[in-house]
């Protein structure tokens, strides 16, 4: 398979390695000094796109356009997310979007949404997100953390809204969800749900120890999307 990387910063160069070891071409590397449009869209087959929350708009449109299908992995632009999904069903693209690729992320995704559902019956516990990742991240919190909280409110519908805090846990109402992000040096992501009540505490968490599974899943969700037309995600990939 053909592979055009949009983006080409930490994660670009950690997809590439894996790409090239499950035995695919990378055929176009878009960065600040090489936009998309720059690249020869008749020689590839897919696309990855890890950029900025600004760019990924435009990226998916011009990948739509060149019809490619193509893989999104940046964060922060779901506000946009029914307009493209418009735009993609319009002119019979195909887009795979997620917040988080890795395939120990989005079973934790699932393993949250059932806990959500046996939590809302009990009031006692009140539950939070906390988030953890590198200095570099540019947003917060990160997609991934704004992912459970609304698959959370999903499936309790005691929660309506979530409260985000940076280094320190927010003051919430009964019916918000506290999410907290911190930043510190050399941490992939890591991501914790809690239920606390006055005599115990739950908690599901997730640790990521590198790139690496970030990559591998974006690298299989493009395998799996060659041959579709629509909008898709993680959870039509792995089918849970």
């Amino acid at each position: 398979m053909r592979i055009a990387l949009i983006g080409y910063g930490k994660m670009g160069k950690t997809i590439e390695d894996i790409a090239i070891s499950r035995g695919h071409t990378i055929v176009g590397k878009s960065n600040r000094e090489n936009p998309i449009s720059t690249l020869d869209f008749s020689n590839i087959d897919v696309a990855i796109e890890f950029t900025a929350p600004k760019l990924a708009k435009k990226h998916i449109e011009h990948c739509v356009d060149k019809k490619t299908p193509v893989i999104v992995g940046t964060t922060a632009w779901n506000n946009q997310l029914p307009e493209v999904k418009d735009y993609v069903l319009k002119n019979n693209g195909a887009l795979l979007h997620a917040s988080n690729f890795s395939i120990g992320v989005n079973i934790f995704f699932d393993i949250n949404k059932r806990l959500a559902k046996l939590m809302s019956n009990t009031p006692e516990y009140k539950p939070s997100i906390e988030e953890i990742h590198h200095l570099e991240k540019l947003d917060a919190p990160s997609g991934t953390a704004v992912s459970l909280a609304n698959d959370l409110m999903l499936e309790n519908n005691s929660y309506t809204s979530w409260v985000h805090s940076e280094n320190t846990t927010p003051d919430t109402l009964d019916n918000q969800i506290a999410v907290s992000s911190f930043r510190e040096d050399g941490i992939p992501g890591t991501h914790k749900v809690s239920y606390e009540s006055e005599i115990d505490l739950l908690e599901i968490k997730h640790t990521a120890k590198n790139r690496q599974g970030f990559a591998l899943g974006a690298v299989i969700a493009a395998e799996w999307i060659t041959d579709k037309k629509g909008v898709f995600t993680m959870q039509d990939v792995i089918k849970l």
